[in-house]
């Protein structure tokens, strides 16, 4: 029952930034893995950045040194900071969560748009 809302997607010329947020509702995020992934039509859902409960975190080879993500437990937000975007980050951008092995919970998506 666990409720994950997107936001902070938009339009940017490419080289911009954006930071996107990821706010949890039903549970605290502390002593969970959070993850972005992200999609655009007619391809496979990625995985983007991770961030585990004991601060570990992992990147997608395209947009290492790029992207960063965080979190804040205490606001109970994840964040992922886009710099240097491209137009092939141009995807809807998800957040994820889960309670087992695989991701099982997912907000509905912010939308990036790189020109």
């Amino acid at each position: 029952h666990v409720q994950l809302v997107e936001s902070g997607g938009g339009s940017v010329q490419a080289g911009g930034s954006l930071k996107l947020s990821c706010v949890a509702s039903g549970d605290t995020i502390g002593r969970y893995c959070m993850g972005w992934f992200r999609q655009i039509p007619d391809k496979e859902r990625e995985g983007v950045a991770t961030f585990d409960s004991d601060g570990t975190t992992s990147y997608a080879d395209s947009v290492k040194g790029r992207f960063t993500i965080s979190r804040d437990n205490a606001k109970n937000t994840v964040y992922l900071q886009m710099n240097s975007l491209r137009s092939e980050d141009t995807a809807l951008y998800y957040c994820a969560t889960r309670d087992g092995a695989a991701y099982n919970y997912w907000g509905q998506g912010t939308q990036v748009t790189v020109s």
